[in-house]
Protein backbone atom coordinates (compact mmCIF):
# COMPACT_ATOMS: atom_id res chain seq x y z
CA UNK A 1 0.00 0.00 0.00
CA UNK A 2 2.97 2.46 0.73
CA UNK A 3 4.29 2.02 -2.48
CA UNK A 4 0.97 2.70 -4.43
CA UNK A 5 0.43 5.68 -2.51
CA UNK A 6 4.06 6.76 -3.38
CA UNK A 7 3.82 5.88 -7.43
CA UNK A 8 0.30 7.94 -6.73
CA UNK A 9 2.01 10.67 -5.42
CA UNK A 10 4.31 10.90 -7.55
CA UNK A 11 1.58 10.97 -10.88
CA UNK A 12 0.02 14.05 -9.03
CA UNK A 13 3.07 15.67 -8.55
CA UNK A 14 2.41 19.81 -8.43
CA UNK A 15 4.50 22.18 -10.41
CA UNK A 16 7.67 22.55 -9.57
CA UNK A 17 8.57 26.77 -7.99
CA UNK A 18 11.61 27.65 -9.70
CA UNK A 19 13.15 29.31 -6.37
CA UNK A 20 17.28 30.04 -6.95
CA UNK A 21 20.14 31.98 -5.55
CA UNK A 22 21.39 32.70 -8.56
CA UNK A 23 21.51 32.50 -12.06
CA UNK A 24 24.82 32.87 -14.23
CA UNK A 25 24.94 32.44 -17.99
CA UNK A 26 27.66 29.74 -19.63
CA UNK A 27 30.17 30.40 -21.90
CA UNK A 28 27.62 29.49 -24.39
CA UNK A 29 25.16 32.09 -23.40
CA UNK A 30 22.99 29.64 -21.59
CA UNK A 31 21.23 30.41 -18.34
CA UNK A 32 21.66 27.95 -15.73
CA UNK A 33 20.02 28.40 -11.89
CA UNK A 34 21.80 26.99 -9.10
CA UNK A 35 21.14 26.82 -5.12
CA UNK A 36 23.62 27.30 -2.78
CA UNK A 37 24.85 23.89 -0.53
CA UNK A 38 26.95 22.77 2.27
CA UNK A 39 27.36 26.47 3.95
CA UNK A 40 27.38 28.09 0.26
CA UNK A 41 30.71 26.78 -0.06
CA UNK A 42 29.31 24.34 -3.80
CA UNK A 43 26.34 24.94 -6.01
CA UNK A 44 23.65 22.06 -6.95
CA UNK A 45 21.53 23.33 -10.31
CA UNK A 46 18.14 23.51 -9.06
CA UNK A 47 14.79 24.28 -11.52
CA UNK A 48 13.67 26.04 -14.61
CA UNK A 49 11.20 25.45 -17.21
CA UNK A 50 13.50 27.68 -19.63
CA UNK A 51 16.30 24.30 -19.88
CA UNK A 52 15.74 23.44 -23.51
CA UNK A 53 18.14 22.16 -26.63
CA UNK A 54 21.59 21.28 -25.23
CA UNK A 55 22.75 22.22 -21.75
CA UNK A 56 26.77 21.89 -20.65
CA UNK A 57 26.14 22.02 -16.70
CA UNK A 58 29.85 23.53 -16.01
CA UNK A 59 32.46 21.92 -13.33
CA UNK A 60 32.99 25.82 -11.46
CA UNK A 61 31.07 28.97 -11.48
CA UNK A 62 32.01 32.47 -10.96
CA UNK A 63 29.99 34.84 -9.11
CA UNK A 64 30.48 38.09 -7.88
CA UNK A 65 34.03 37.80 -8.13
CA UNK A 66 33.88 34.46 -5.54
CA UNK A 67 34.33 30.87 -7.61
CA UNK A 68 32.03 27.58 -6.30
CA UNK A 69 32.22 24.22 -7.74
CA UNK A 70 28.65 22.66 -8.63
CA UNK A 71 28.17 19.07 -7.10
CA UNK A 72 24.78 18.45 -7.74
CA UNK A 73 21.65 18.12 -9.71
CA UNK A 74 19.05 19.03 -7.16
CA UNK A 75 15.68 17.70 -6.67
CA UNK A 76 13.27 17.96 -9.81
CA UNK A 77 16.29 19.98 -11.29
CA UNK A 78 14.64 19.99 -15.00
CA UNK A 79 11.44 18.38 -14.40
CA UNK A 80 9.25 18.81 -16.74
CA UNK A 81 11.75 20.18 -19.56
CA UNK A 82 10.53 18.49 -22.79
CA UNK A 83 12.43 20.42 -25.15
CA UNK A 84 16.00 19.32 -23.03
CA UNK A 85 17.64 17.37 -25.70
CA UNK A 86 21.04 16.70 -24.11
CA UNK A 87 22.60 17.57 -20.68
CA UNK A 88 26.44 17.67 -20.10
CA UNK A 89 26.95 16.33 -16.74
CA UNK A 90 30.57 17.75 -15.36
CA UNK A 91 33.02 15.29 -13.01
CA UNK A 92 32.44 17.70 -10.13
CA UNK A 93 28.66 16.08 -9.64
CA UNK A 94 28.36 13.99 -6.82
CA UNK A 95 24.79 13.12 -6.90
CA UNK A 96 21.54 13.47 -8.96
CA UNK A 97 18.30 14.10 -7.50
CA UNK A 98 14.97 12.59 -6.95
CA UNK A 99 12.74 13.11 -10.21
CA UNK A 100 15.76 15.50 -11.85
CA UNK A 101 15.09 14.82 -15.08
CA UNK A 102 11.01 13.83 -14.56
CA UNK A 103 9.17 14.37 -18.14
CA UNK A 104 12.43 15.40 -20.45
CA UNK A 105 10.70 13.43 -23.06
CA UNK A 106 13.27 15.22 -25.78
CA UNK A 107 15.89 13.73 -23.48
CA UNK A 108 17.47 11.16 -25.69
CA UNK A 109 20.99 10.16 -24.36
CA UNK A 110 22.79 10.82 -21.13
CA UNK A 111 26.32 9.90 -19.71
CA UNK A 112 26.91 9.88 -16.27
CA UNK A 113 30.22 10.69 -14.99
CA UNK A 114 31.90 8.38 -12.53
CA UNK A 115 31.97 11.12 -9.90
CA UNK A 116 28.09 9.91 -9.36
CA UNK A 117 27.51 8.03 -6.82
CA UNK A 118 24.03 8.50 -5.62
CA UNK A 119 21.30 8.26 -9.71
CA UNK A 120 17.85 9.55 -7.19
CA UNK A 121 14.23 8.57 -6.81
CA UNK A 122 12.48 8.81 -10.15
CA UNK A 123 15.53 10.52 -12.43
CA UNK A 124 14.74 9.68 -15.39
CA UNK A 125 10.90 8.91 -14.91
CA UNK A 126 8.92 9.22 -18.04
CA UNK A 127 12.20 10.47 -20.62
CA UNK A 128 10.34 8.36 -23.03
CA UNK A 129 13.15 9.84 -25.54
CA UNK A 130 15.89 8.17 -23.81
CA UNK A 131 17.33 6.12 -26.00
CA UNK A 132 20.48 4.84 -23.98
CA UNK A 133 22.01 5.52 -20.68
CA UNK A 134 25.73 4.75 -19.64
CA UNK A 135 25.60 4.06 -15.81
CA UNK A 136 29.26 4.66 -14.27
CA UNK A 137 31.14 1.93 -12.29
CA UNK A 138 30.97 4.64 -9.31
CA UNK A 139 26.80 3.83 -8.79
CA UNK A 140 25.65 0.87 -6.38
CA UNK A 141 22.27 1.34 -6.30
CA UNK A 142 19.37 2.08 -9.04
CA UNK A 143 16.71 4.09 -7.12
CA UNK A 144 12.89 3.47 -6.92
CA UNK A 145 11.22 4.34 -10.50
CA UNK A 146 14.78 5.32 -11.97
CA UNK A 147 13.74 4.32 -15.59
CA UNK A 148 10.25 4.15 -15.46
CA UNK A 149 8.31 4.42 -18.28
CA UNK A 150 11.44 5.40 -20.83
CA UNK A 151 9.75 3.49 -23.41
CA UNK A 152 12.91 4.95 -25.67
CA UNK A 153 15.28 2.15 -24.32
CA UNK A 154 16.22 -0.89 -25.98
CA UNK A 155 19.00 -2.30 -23.74
CA UNK A 156 20.20 -2.22 -20.25
CA UNK A 157 23.42 -3.25 -19.36
CA UNK A 158 24.01 -2.20 -15.60
CA UNK A 159 27.63 -2.14 -14.10
CA UNK A 160 28.80 -4.86 -11.55
CA UNK A 161 29.19 -1.74 -8.69
CA UNK A 162 25.15 -2.02 -8.82
CA UNK A 163 24.11 -4.08 -5.51
CA UNK A 164 20.17 -3.17 -5.93
CA UNK A 165 17.89 -2.54 -8.05
CA UNK A 166 14.50 -0.30 -7.36
CA UNK A 167 10.98 -0.48 -7.16
CA UNK A 168 9.83 -0.11 -10.89
CA UNK A 169 13.34 1.01 -11.83
CA UNK A 170 12.51 -0.13 -15.45
CA UNK A 171 8.55 -0.36 -15.13
CA UNK A 172 6.73 0.04 -18.32
CA UNK A 173 10.01 0.36 -20.54
CA UNK A 174 8.43 -1.08 -23.65
CA UNK A 175 11.06 -0.90 -25.90
CA UNK A 176 13.80 -2.90 -23.73
CA UNK A 177 15.08 -6.28 -26.08
CA UNK A 178 17.65 -7.53 -23.39
CA UNK A 179 18.75 -7.17 -19.75
CA UNK A 180 21.41 -7.95 -18.52
CA UNK A 181 21.38 -8.27 -14.60
CA UNK A 182 25.37 -8.40 -12.88
CA UNK A 183 26.53 -11.01 -10.21
CA UNK A 184 26.99 -7.57 -7.77
CA UNK A 185 22.81 -7.30 -7.89
CA UNK A 186 21.70 -8.95 -4.06
CA UNK A 187 18.20 -7.30 -4.32
CA UNK A 188 15.39 -6.45 -7.03
CA UNK A 189 12.19 -4.64 -6.20
CA UNK A 190 8.86 -5.48 -6.82
CA UNK A 191 7.89 -4.98 -10.36
CA UNK A 192 11.59 -3.27 -10.93
CA UNK A 193 11.38 -4.77 -14.92
CA UNK A 194 7.31 -4.99 -15.47
CA UNK A 195 4.81 -3.49 -17.19
CA UNK A 196 6.97 -4.90 -20.82
CA UNK A 197 7.90 -7.87 -22.64
CA UNK A 198 11.15 -8.70 -22.64
CA UNK A 199 12.47 -10.97 -24.71
CA UNK A 200 16.20 -12.07 -23.29
CA UNK A 201 16.74 -11.60 -19.69
CA UNK A 202 20.64 -12.49 -18.99
CA UNK A 203 21.50 -13.08 -15.10
CA UNK A 204 24.99 -13.22 -14.07
CA UNK A 205 24.33 -13.74 -10.29
CA UNK A 206 25.60 -17.04 -8.86
CA UNK A 207 23.38 -17.32 -5.83
CA UNK A 208 20.15 -16.45 -7.36
CA UNK A 209 18.03 -14.79 -4.05
CA UNK A 210 13.94 -14.75 -4.04
CA UNK A 211 12.40 -12.20 -6.34
CA UNK A 212 8.57 -11.50 -6.86
CA UNK A 213 6.93 -14.57 -8.67
CA UNK A 214 4.45 -14.24 -11.63
CA UNK A 215 1.68 -14.84 -9.38
CA UNK A 216 1.95 -11.47 -7.66
CA UNK A 217 0.37 -8.32 -9.22
CA UNK A 218 4.14 -6.46 -8.27
CA UNK A 219 5.97 -9.57 -10.07
CA UNK A 220 9.20 -8.36 -10.94
CA UNK A 221 8.99 -8.92 -14.39
CA UNK A 222 5.98 -8.92 -16.63
CA UNK A 223 3.91 -12.57 -17.02
CA UNK A 224 4.43 -12.54 -20.98
CA UNK A 225 8.36 -12.13 -20.16
CA UNK A 226 8.34 -15.29 -17.50
CA UNK A 227 5.98 -17.58 -19.94
CA UNK A 228 8.10 -16.58 -23.04
CA UNK A 229 11.19 -14.65 -22.83
CA UNK A 230 14.70 -16.76 -22.06
CA UNK A 231 16.62 -16.11 -19.46
CA UNK A 232 20.14 -17.15 -19.48
CA UNK A 233 22.26 -18.27 -16.19
CA UNK A 234 25.60 -18.86 -15.34
CA UNK A 235 27.00 -22.38 -16.21
CA UNK A 236 26.31 -25.03 -13.58
CA UNK A 237 23.57 -22.70 -12.13
CA UNK A 238 20.41 -23.73 -13.87
CA UNK A 239 19.22 -26.29 -10.57
CA UNK A 240 19.63 -22.91 -8.42
CA UNK A 241 17.55 -21.05 -10.71
CA UNK A 242 14.87 -23.39 -10.98
CA UNK A 243 14.57 -23.92 -7.08
CA UNK A 244 14.33 -20.06 -6.29
CA UNK A 245 11.22 -18.55 -5.90
CA UNK A 246 10.86 -16.09 -8.90
CA UNK A 247 13.34 -16.96 -10.82
CA UNK A 248 11.97 -20.74 -11.39
CA UNK A 249 9.01 -18.89 -13.03
CA UNK A 250 10.78 -18.62 -16.01
CA UNK A 251 9.70 -21.41 -18.49
CA UNK A 252 13.01 -21.05 -20.61
CA UNK A 253 16.22 -21.48 -18.61
CA UNK A 254 19.61 -21.90 -20.01
CA UNK A 255 22.79 -21.85 -18.99
CA UNK A 256 25.20 -19.38 -21.08
CA UNK A 257 23.98 -17.52 -23.98
CA UNK A 258 22.85 -20.35 -25.98
CA UNK A 259 26.17 -21.73 -26.93
CA UNK A 260 26.91 -23.20 -23.54
CA UNK A 261 28.96 -20.34 -22.32
CA UNK A 262 28.75 -17.75 -19.39
CA UNK A 263 27.40 -14.67 -21.05
CA UNK A 264 30.29 -11.85 -21.60
CA UNK A 265 29.70 -8.68 -23.16
CA UNK A 266 32.52 -7.50 -25.05
CA UNK A 267 34.86 -4.58 -23.76
CA UNK A 268 35.41 -1.02 -24.94
CA UNK A 269 38.73 -0.61 -25.53
CA UNK A 270 41.11 0.66 -22.80
CA UNK A 271 41.22 4.23 -23.64
CA UNK A 272 44.87 6.59 -24.73
CA UNK A 273 45.81 9.79 -23.20
CA UNK A 274 47.28 12.64 -25.24
CA UNK A 275 48.46 16.29 -23.97
CA UNK A 276 48.90 18.84 -27.22
CA UNK A 277 48.23 22.98 -26.41
CA UNK A 278 46.68 23.21 -23.14
CA UNK A 279 44.00 20.40 -23.93
CA UNK A 280 44.23 16.26 -22.70
CA UNK A 281 42.87 14.18 -25.05
CA UNK A 282 41.05 10.95 -24.51
CA UNK A 283 39.98 8.11 -27.17
CA UNK A 284 38.92 4.75 -27.41
CA UNK A 285 38.87 2.86 -30.06
CA UNK A 286 35.16 1.60 -29.22
CA UNK A 287 32.85 3.23 -31.81
CA UNK A 288 30.50 5.67 -29.77
CA UNK A 289 32.38 4.97 -26.32
CA UNK A 290 32.18 7.79 -23.87
CA UNK A 291 35.53 8.42 -21.68
CA UNK A 292 34.62 8.92 -18.08
CA UNK A 293 37.81 10.69 -16.30
CA UNK A 294 39.03 11.76 -13.32
CA UNK A 295 41.57 14.22 -12.14
CA UNK A 296 43.41 14.99 -8.73
CA UNK A 297 45.73 17.17 -8.67
CA UNK A 298 48.67 17.44 -5.66
CA UNK A 299 49.04 21.48 -5.51
CA UNK A 300 49.14 22.86 -1.99
CA UNK A 301 45.75 24.91 -1.73
CA UNK A 302 46.27 27.19 1.29
CA UNK A 303 48.79 26.82 3.98
CA UNK A 304 51.01 28.72 6.12
CA UNK A 305 54.66 30.10 5.83
CA UNK A 306 56.82 31.66 4.09
CA UNK A 307 57.36 30.01 0.97
CA UNK A 308 55.55 27.20 -1.11
CA UNK A 309 56.55 24.27 -3.38
CA UNK A 310 53.91 23.76 -6.14
CA UNK A 311 53.72 20.14 -7.50
CA UNK A 312 51.96 21.31 -11.03
CA UNK A 313 51.19 17.64 -10.68
CA UNK A 314 48.01 16.13 -11.84
CA UNK A 315 47.05 12.39 -11.86
CA UNK A 316 44.77 11.40 -14.44
CA UNK A 317 42.56 7.88 -15.01
CA UNK A 318 39.84 6.99 -17.85
CA UNK A 319 37.60 4.69 -18.75
CA UNK A 320 35.35 3.89 -22.06
CA UNK A 321 31.76 3.46 -21.29
CA UNK A 322 28.72 2.45 -23.73
CA UNK A 323 25.99 1.10 -23.32
CA UNK A 324 25.83 -2.67 -23.96
CA UNK A 325 29.57 -2.92 -23.38
CA UNK A 326 31.39 -3.19 -20.43
CA UNK A 327 33.63 -0.42 -19.31
CA UNK A 328 36.89 -1.04 -20.18
CA UNK A 329 40.16 -1.12 -18.46
CA UNK A 330 41.15 2.34 -16.90
CA UNK A 331 44.05 4.27 -18.33
CA UNK A 332 46.45 6.20 -16.25
CA UNK A 333 48.52 8.63 -16.39
CA UNK A 334 50.79 11.88 -14.63
CA UNK A 335 50.42 15.22 -16.47
CA UNK A 336 53.62 18.11 -15.13
CA UNK A 337 55.28 20.49 -15.93
CA UNK A 338 59.42 21.07 -16.45
CA UNK A 339 60.23 24.45 -15.63
CA UNK A 340 62.40 26.34 -17.83
CA UNK A 341 64.79 29.23 -18.05
CA UNK A 342 62.93 32.07 -15.54
CA UNK A 343 62.11 35.22 -17.72
CA UNK A 344 63.92 38.19 -16.15
CA UNK A 345 62.14 40.68 -17.67
CA UNK A 346 58.37 41.82 -17.25
CA UNK A 347 58.40 41.46 -13.74
CA UNK A 348 54.58 41.97 -12.36
CA UNK A 349 54.93 42.47 -8.58
CA UNK A 350 57.75 41.05 -7.88
CA UNK A 351 56.89 37.69 -9.91
CA UNK A 352 59.23 36.42 -12.55
CA UNK A 353 57.06 34.28 -15.12
CA UNK A 354 58.58 31.18 -15.81
CA UNK A 355 58.27 29.11 -18.80
CA UNK A 356 57.46 26.01 -18.41
CA UNK A 357 56.61 22.73 -20.84
CA UNK A 358 54.42 19.90 -20.29
CA UNK A 359 55.11 16.32 -19.70
CA UNK A 360 52.69 13.32 -19.58
CA UNK A 361 54.30 10.16 -18.14
CA UNK A 362 52.05 6.79 -18.56
CA UNK A 363 53.28 2.85 -17.07
CA UNK A 364 52.39 -0.18 -18.61
CA UNK A 365 53.77 -3.69 -17.74
CA UNK A 366 56.77 -1.89 -15.96
CA UNK A 367 57.71 -0.07 -19.05
CA UNK A 368 57.83 3.87 -18.18
CA UNK A 369 56.77 6.31 -21.29
CA UNK A 370 57.53 10.34 -20.97
CA UNK A 371 56.20 12.46 -23.76
CA UNK A 372 56.58 16.15 -24.51
CA UNK A 373 60.56 16.53 -23.36
CA UNK A 374 63.28 18.28 -25.40
CA UNK A 375 65.36 15.99 -27.23
CA UNK A 376 68.03 14.56 -25.86
CA UNK A 377 66.84 14.91 -22.45
CA UNK A 378 68.07 12.58 -19.79
CA UNK A 379 65.56 10.66 -18.30
CA UNK A 380 65.97 7.88 -15.41
CA UNK A 381 63.67 5.97 -13.07
CA UNK A 382 64.87 4.63 -9.43
CA UNK A 383 62.71 2.43 -7.00
CA UNK A 384 61.55 3.76 -3.92
CA UNK A 385 64.24 2.76 -2.61
CA UNK A 386 66.80 4.91 -4.36
CA UNK A 387 68.01 2.20 -6.79
CA UNK A 388 68.28 3.17 -10.19
CA UNK A 389 65.68 1.23 -12.65
CA UNK A 390 66.41 2.22 -15.79
CA UNK A 391 67.23 5.28 -18.18
CA UNK A 392 66.75 6.69 -21.36
CA UNK A 393 67.46 9.69 -24.08
CA UNK A 394 64.54 11.25 -25.34
CA UNK A 395 63.98 11.51 -29.82
CA UNK A 396 61.18 12.71 -31.32
CA UNK A 397 59.80 14.45 -28.37
CA UNK A 398 59.24 11.09 -26.01
CA UNK A 399 61.73 8.73 -23.90
CA UNK A 400 60.70 4.82 -22.94
CA UNK A 401 62.34 3.38 -20.03
CA UNK A 402 61.88 -0.57 -19.54
CA UNK A 403 62.38 -1.24 -15.79
CA UNK A 404 61.71 -4.30 -13.92
CA UNK A 405 59.77 -2.78 -11.33
CA UNK A 406 56.82 -4.90 -10.07
CA UNK A 407 53.11 -3.48 -10.70
CA UNK A 408 51.59 -1.38 -7.79
CA UNK A 409 55.42 -0.20 -6.62
CA UNK A 410 56.08 3.58 -7.27
CA UNK A 411 58.81 4.63 -8.73
CA UNK A 412 60.60 8.25 -9.15
CA UNK A 413 61.00 9.28 -12.76
CA UNK A 414 63.87 11.98 -13.08
CA UNK A 415 63.52 14.20 -16.04
CA UNK A 416 66.42 17.05 -16.17
CA UNK A 417 66.00 17.95 -12.14
CA UNK A 418 62.46 17.42 -12.07
CA UNK A 419 61.59 14.23 -9.91
CA UNK A 420 58.09 13.16 -10.26
CA UNK A 421 56.44 10.13 -8.29
CA UNK A 422 54.24 7.48 -10.25
CA UNK A 423 52.66 3.88 -9.53
CA UNK A 424 53.93 1.17 -11.80
CA UNK A 425 50.50 -0.35 -13.44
Amino acid sequence: MKKQLLLLAMILLPLVASAHDIEVQNADGKTIFYNYINNGTELEVTHSYSYQGNVAIPEEVTYMNRTHKVTSIGESAFFGCKVLTSITIPNSVTSIGDHAFYGCEGLTSVTIPNSVTSIGEGTFYYCSGLTSITIPNSVTSIGDYAFQNCSGLTSVTIPNSVTSIGYNAFYGCSGLTSVTIPNSVTSIGDNAFNGAYIPTVISLIENPFKITGKTSYLSTFTQSTFFNATLYVPKGTIEKYKATDGWKDFVFIEEGAGGGDTPTMQKCEKPTISYENGKLTFSSATDGAVCQYSIADTDIKAGSGNEVQLGVTYNISVYAAKAGYDNSETATATLCWIDQQPKTEGITNGIANVAAQAVLIQSEGGSIKVQGVDEGTQVNVYGINGTQAGSAISQSGAATINTNLQPGSVAIVKIGQKSVKVVIK
